[in-house]
């Protein structure tokens, strides 16, 4: 169930529309089901409706007449709340819907429980599944009624209220979610021929343009490069820039002028000065590290840094975690930049739902995810092309990070933005499978001899046991052994590496085993090989097994054995 709450000050305006037809002949059956005494008078019941409507406004106004010959009347003196119960619940009875309005009023201070000189009030049902409140916010003692934070308190007690009645327990948000689209807003994008309002493309252009900028100054230029954008900066008179505010073209108001929407009218964080401190001091796409020279490709500089969130996620700095969480939102509004076009569809989809998931009541410290911005921003030189494994790669390790975001979100009680992760993890799966199709079957055909690959069955069974049947009988087998071979070609101990691999994450809510080695093996490996000290040293320092496994079951015996399923990340 959820309220909308609104003032004004025309009381004979609203009770003129709460028993009219509506704006759609929507209205059916007005009538009073409530009052703040019992008594108030009921034009939808009433032989004389004009005159039964005039009544009652002016029982309403009665206080609000006597204030104002004291001149203590408040201007938006009208209180209106509308109450909407969800599509999914059972039709409310009108006593049950007075007893609902009853608790709405108490709770919000119009008219608390027990107060005698509580606000004048009146609930209309006109529909099966909502009625409004209409009340004028003078007291008995003529003061104005304390309602601050109505729309909190209202909200609070609607989740008792649908906890009570056995209704639809709504997911409820923190106050951090961009504004939604109003009425308006969708009827003029559906007469347009546009599926997402105006102000829903403009958040998605200017987070795009946040994703691949550097700096301040490079946001706000590629913001003024963007076709069929408006974009006008205000500045503090010291030259500083204090602000944006963009439009679409062909976006105008009655008079033909474009409608501009300022930053933080797009979402909570898109304003100028909540931009700066993301761009401020990214490290530099072009700067040059031992860590960069072992792994010289961007793409895998980007999984890399993305692989480490779900670590990030477990320490206990709430913070940092969700200035990664953020961090990562840009990456996949970055992504339909940089990917094939066949795959843009399901990645904007990706990008658009998880942006609920990247803010919360948190407050992140930006200067945490500096190395996952950067490797973001460097991605722009090398856009998903050829066999795309790059991009498949990324999505892989996405899938995890989007995991690790939901729980993370759902152990604080985060609603909404569980909801969103779990949202985002339809779309990340569906271009996964897009993406890594292709990538996969091409490194499948350079698969090694069968000698070697019942070599590396032998070695996955020593390494991981506890999930060498999944890893061996996966559709990534083939590719799995490749990789390992091509490892093993350029001095890599294949044994090394699978172990490496494997302590980077644990296996258990791998959906394809076989596939997250593959590009896991796939980074290790064009890092150089161990020279032959290093080699010594390892010998010195591993641990060496004493017991082997006593029977390892060769390729085809394992893929004619059932593999048990494994849950989704």
């Amino acid at each position: 169930m959820i309220a909308k709450i609104s003032s004004g000050k025309d009381t004979a305006g609203l009770v003129r529309y709460l028993y009219g037809p509506g704006r759609a002949n929507e209205h059916t059956d007005p009538h009073l089901v409530a009052s703040w005494d019992g008594f108030a008078p009921d034009p939808g019941r009433s032989d004389d409706f004009n005159a039964t409507r005039k009544l009652l406004v002016a029982d309403l106004d009665l206080r609000v007449h006597q204030a104002k010959r004291l001149g203590r009347a408040p201007k938006q003196h009208v209180w209106h709340c509308s109450l909407r119960a969800s599509p999914e619940d059972r039709p409310l009875s009108d006593d049950e819907w007075v007893s609902i309005a009853r608790r709405i009023v108490a709770a919000t201070g119009i008219a608390p429980e027990g107060d005698p000189d509580g606000c004048r009030w009146v609930a209309v049902r006109h529909a099966e599944d909502h009625i409004h409140i209409a009340a004028t916010k003078v007291r008995g003692d003529l003061r104005t009624a304390r309602h601050w934070n109505d729309y909190l308190t209202a909200d609070k007690e609607l989740a008792a209220i649908e906890r009570d009645y056995g209704l639809q327990q709504l997911v409820r948000g923190d106050r951090t979610a961009a504004k939604r689209p109003t009425r308006a807003e969708k009827e003029k994008a559906r007469r347009t021929g546009h599926q997402r309002t105006a102000r829903e493309r403009l958040r998605s252009t200017v987070r795009t343009a946040v994703s691949v900028a550097a700096s301040p100054e490079e946001f706000l230029d590629i913001l003024a490069s963007t076709d069929s954008v408006y974009v006008d900066v205000q500045y503090f008179p010291s030259g500083d820039v204090r602000g944006y505010k963009v439009a679409l073209e062909g976006d105008t108001n009655a008079a033909g002028e474009p409608i501009w929407h300022s930053g933080s009218k797009l979402a909570p964080d898109l304003s100028f000065p909540k931009i700066r401190e993301r761009l401020t001091d990214i490290d530099a796409p072009t700067t040059t590290t031992p860590e960069d020279r072992c792994r010289p490709n961007p793409w895998h500089q980007a999984t890399a840094a993305a692989e480490r969130i779900p670590t990030r996620l477990t320490q206990a700095d709430d913070a940092a975690a969700q200035a990664h969480i953020a961090a990562f939102g840009e990456a996949l509004d970055a992504l339909p930049l940089l990917a094939p076009k066949d795959l843009r569809p399901q990645l904007q989809e990706a990008a658009i739902t998880f942006e609920r998931a990247t803010r919360s009541r948190i407050r992140a410290q930006q200067d945490q995810a500096r190395a996952l911005r950067g490797a973001i921003r460097a991605l722009r030189s090398t856009p998903a092309s050829g066999q795309g494994t790059g991009l498949a790669m990324f999505l892989d390790v996405a899938i995890l990070v989007v995991t690790a975001a939901a729980h993370w979100h759902q152990l604080r009680q985060h609603d909404q933005q569980v909801t969103a992760a779990r949202q985002t993890l339809l779309h990340l799966h569906t271009a996964y499978e897009q993406a890594a199709t292709a990538p996969l079957a091409n490194i499948a055909l350079r698969k090694p001899s069968a000698q070697t690959a019942d070599r590396f069955v032998r070695q996955v069974w020593g390494t991981v046991p506890s999930h060498a049947q999944r890893i061996v009988g996966d559709r990534g087998w083939d590719a799995l052994t490749t990789v390992l071979a091509e490892a093993e070609s350029q001095g890599h101990n294949p044994v090394t590496v699978l172990q490496q691999a494997v302590r980077q994450r644990l296996l258990d809510d791998a959906c394809h085993p076989a596939e997250v080695l593959t590009w896991r093996i796939r980074r290790l490996h064009e890092r150089r090989a161990p020279s032959a000290q290093a080699l010594a040293a390892q010998a010195r320092s591993a641990v060496v097994r004493s017991a082997q496994p006593a029977q390892v079951p060769s390729v085809s015996a394992v893929r004619e054995a059932p593999v048990p399923r494994s849950p989704r990340r």
